[in-house]
């Protein structure tokens, strides 16, 4: 998006962003018939010999969020919004591929919990904050707009 100005001297920005939302929402939906391939397709096991490091990855992207998240928050950085929506879908993913993954009896019990103590409950807070981070830094698009008009 590039910044121009308005007769008025206000800032426009020229519409790059609708051709990129198009772009996006057009991607998106060429996704559901790939999605229908890999769930038709996908074995139903797999084996990884890396296993333990894409778990261990995962849960440090999560520490790495939450800590860029709070250190931002303390500063009054409105960027923390950013970093709280990343940590956010991490944890989701998190609590999906743990539940998903697990295997059946205790393996699954214990996933459940965690999902259902940690994980779901961390993503809320982070989907939270980064929702009233956004609107106390009045970057919500309405009152852009509003404030543009």
């Amino acid at each position: 998006m590039t910044r121009v100005s308005t007769a008025a001297g206000r800032p426009a920005y020229r519409c790059t962003a609708r051709a990129e939302a198009g772009g996006l929402i057009g991607l998106g939906l060429a996704m559901v018939p790939w999605l229908i391939v890999l769930h038709t397709w996908l074995p139903g096991t797999a084996e990884s010999a890396r296993w333990a490091w894409a778990w261990t990855g995962l849960d440090c992207l999560e520490a790495a969020g939450m800590l860029a998240t709070g250190l931002l928050l303390r500063r009054g950085d409105p960027r923390g919004a950013l970093t709280a929506a990343a940590t956010a879908t991490l944890l989701l993913v998190d609590a999906w591929f743990d539940t998903m993954t697990a295997a059946p009896g205790a393996d699954l019990t214990s996933a459940l919990l965690m999902a259902a103590c940690a994980e779901l409950p961390l993503a809320v807070s982070c989907a939270v904050l980064a929702v009233r981070t956004c609107s106390r830094a009045g970057a919500g698009p309405r009152r852009q707009r509003r404030r543009e008009g």
